[in-house]
Order: structure tokens, then sequence, then C-alpha cells
């Protein structure tokens, strides 16, 4: 993705009235669809926007088709027990209100040939999340005049954004959790760029500030934009601070000949002057090849499996990381009419053998636990409990 259209998505999810590119789409899951040929964002297909309308997607065809106006869940929060990576219920308080129903919020960039990733990435929302979801598509120019007459994400309170390369193998709901446990001061969370600094890229080769020992991954990023509004950042540019609209392209001039990873280059520059501004979430919400491909550095994926997907260097269109590849297709190829065990978690399981031979593969279990977890969670929802 070029550098211009993913710094475009960091301001305007970001900035109220600033918008710096001009790109947009918004597209609301209980909106109708675009009328015409409106490019790539428009081409959702109806049965993901079908999933997103309802509270429980149609994909969990089990051992019996689902109702499809399930009664309301109660709305709790998931307090985390220190001794494992379970939630146990407590009153919920963070989803965003919209239109008087409750609903998470999540931002993609989706240009030229990344269609066929953001379109899987928004099934296994739909095949994993729970509660509501509205869907921010940023896409091409070619929707400039709405872009420049939009005030965009104005109301919305947080905020997660991913790139086009992330599977979710849980529900979207237990990263939302994180919001719940930032301090007073923190407004975004990102998982470390590598486990191991003496090894990682910013450590060996970065000529810029970065965050922490190894710096920060911006592909999977959760964020209170109201706070990030309101907020003044350090900077080594003016002693006073700038808010976020007023820093990013300064920034980004000061420092153009030094960045290699674009946004992600210009985020661990921000925070590491501002470190109280950045809660840092366990890499198994962002497991890259980086993870696995240099030998096992992940330890809260091997314990707990894997929550967040994430296939950078495009692994999931080579031969190179098999272990990713098997994924992304079972999850594309997955027909939503189907059963979701038979028809995705058992061709997973049996194609996952052609993978153990590589450091990726190895582990399986890395890989597939979260995916059985959240089914069997599913499973006893609808058809033990519910009848």
């Amino acid at each position: 993705m070029k550098l211009h259209e993913k710094l475009a998505v960091v301001a305007a999810c970001l900035v109220a009235a600033r918008l710096l590119f001009s790109f947009l789409r918004a597209n609301s899951a209980a909106e109708p669809p675009p009328q015409g040929d409106q490019g790539a964002a428009s081409q959702i297909a109806p049965e993901i926007r079908a999933g997103l309308i309802t509270r429980q997607p149609t994909a969990f065809r089990l051992l019996r088709a689902p109702d499809l106006n399930p009664p309301p869940r109660p709305l709790t929060k998931r307090r985390k027990n220190a001794a494992s990576d379970r939630f146990l219920d407590e009153p919920l308080f963070r989803l965003h209100t919209w239109h008087g129903e409750e609903w998470m919020h999540l931002a993609v960039v989706a240009c030229g040939d990344r269609l066929e990733e953001t379109m899987t990435m928004l099934k296994s929302v739909v095949l994993f999340s729970l509660s509501k979801i509205k869907i921010h598509i940023f896409a091409e120019d070619f929707l400039q005049p709405q872009f420049k007459k939009s005030m965009i994400l104005k109301d919305v309170d947080s905020l997660l954004y991913v790139d086009t390369d992330v599977l979710f193998l849980r529900p979207v709901d237990d990263i939302w959790y994180f919001l719940n446990l930032f301090n007073s001061t923190q407004l975004a969370a990102m998982a470390p760029e590598h486990e191991i600094p003496r090894i990682g890229w910013y450590s060996r080769f970065a000529r810029h500030p970065y965050y922490g020992a190894a710096g920060v991954n911006s592909g999977v990023m959760l964020m209170n934009l109201t706070r990030i509004r309101n907020q003044l950042f350090k900077n080594s540019m003016i002693p006073t601070g700038l808010r976020w609209e007023e820093l990013l392209y300064p920034l980004y001039h000061k420092y153009k000949n030094d960045i290699t990873w674009g946004d992600q280059d210009l985020l661990n520059i921000i925070f590491h002057y501002n470190p109280e501004y950045l809660y840092v979430f366990p890499c198994q919400w962002n497991y890259r090849p980086d993870h696995c491909m240099y030998g096992s550095n992940c330890r809260g994926a091997e314990d707990q499996g894997v929550s967040i997907l994430h296939g950078n260097r495009g692994v999931y269109h080579d031969d190179k990381q098999p272990a990713f590849k098997v994924v992304y297709e079972a999850v594309r190829d997955f027909p939503f009419e189907e059963n979701l065990f038979q028809a995705l978690y058992f061709p997973l399981q049996n194609n996952f053998l052609k993978t153990v031979h590589t450091l990726c593969g190895r582990l399986p279990q890395v890989f597939l636990k979260q995916i059985e977890q959240t089914m069997r969670k599913e499973y006893e929802h609808r058809v033990i409990q519910r009848g």
C-alpha cells in the first residue's frame, strides 16, 4: 500500500475536521448498499453485508439453521482472569451508541488489488464476532467530492483499524475489550513489532526514534478517538506540543528520508515522545511471520493461540509461509451457507498437516486453538444453551 494511502487513513480516522487526503468510503453495516459502479470498496459480497446486519452471522450453521433474530445479548464487560486468557462477565460500558444501538467500529483501507484481502478480512469478522460492527472502508480518489464535504468519524468515540491482510480468529468483541484496560492517559493500543529487540527490525535498522525497545506494529491499532482529538502530543519540533491533525504532515516532512514503513514509522516516532499514551497488547493479537519464521518467539500464541493473524510480507499469496496461506484460503473459500465445522474447521485441520514441516506450521495449535474455542462457544450458546 502506498505511503500516502496509509497516512491518509491514520489522519482520517483520528481527525474530525481536517482530513488531509482525497479518498474515502464509509460503509455502514445497517445502511443499504450503494447504487451503481462505485469501485472496489462498494463490492462487498451480499452475504458478508447480510452477516454484518445480524447480531449473529448466518455462517454459524452448526447442527441446524440459526435464528436470525436472536434475543438481545446482555451488555457485559469481560474481566480478564490473571491466570488465563479467559474473560469473566461484568457490566459493559464501552460500546459506541449509534441510533440507540450498541456498535463496535472497524476501519480498513481497501485500494487496488487489496479487494480480495479486504473481503476475506471482513468475512473473518462476520464469522467470529458477536456484537454489531460498523465498518468504515477508506477507498480511492473517485470519491473525492464526497470526501471533501464530509466530517469523517466525528461522532465515533473508539475505533479499531486493521490492515487488509489481517484475519480475526476470535470475536472482534475480545480485542475491543482492551479499551477497558486503558489507564487515564492511554489513547491507543498496538502490539510490539518484535518480541526480541536484538533481532527486531527497528533496533537494528531504524534511522528515526521509535517506541520502546523494539517498536510497535500498526497493522492492528485500537484507538480512543475522543482522547486523541483532545490531546497535545509532545514532539521534537515544537515545545508546546501539537494536536494530531497539526502533527502528521510536519512529522512526515521531517523524517520522510528516514522512514521505511510509512505510517507505522510515524506512529513509532509519535509514541517515542509520548509513551504514556500507548497501551501495548500481547503479540497473539497481531501475529505475523516474524513470530515464527526465525523460531517461535510469541509465547502468548503458544499458550493461548493466535487471536488475530497478520499475513504481512505477502505470505497469503506465495508459498514462503504455507501455514498462513492455509488459514487465509480456508476463510476466503468458506461458503456462508455451509456448516462451519465441516466446511471450514475440518478442511483447515487437514490442510495444516501439509505445513507441519515448516517453522510456522510445526505447532498447529497456535493457529487453530482460538478458531476451535470460538466455534465451540458459539455451538454451546446456540445449540446447547438455547436448545
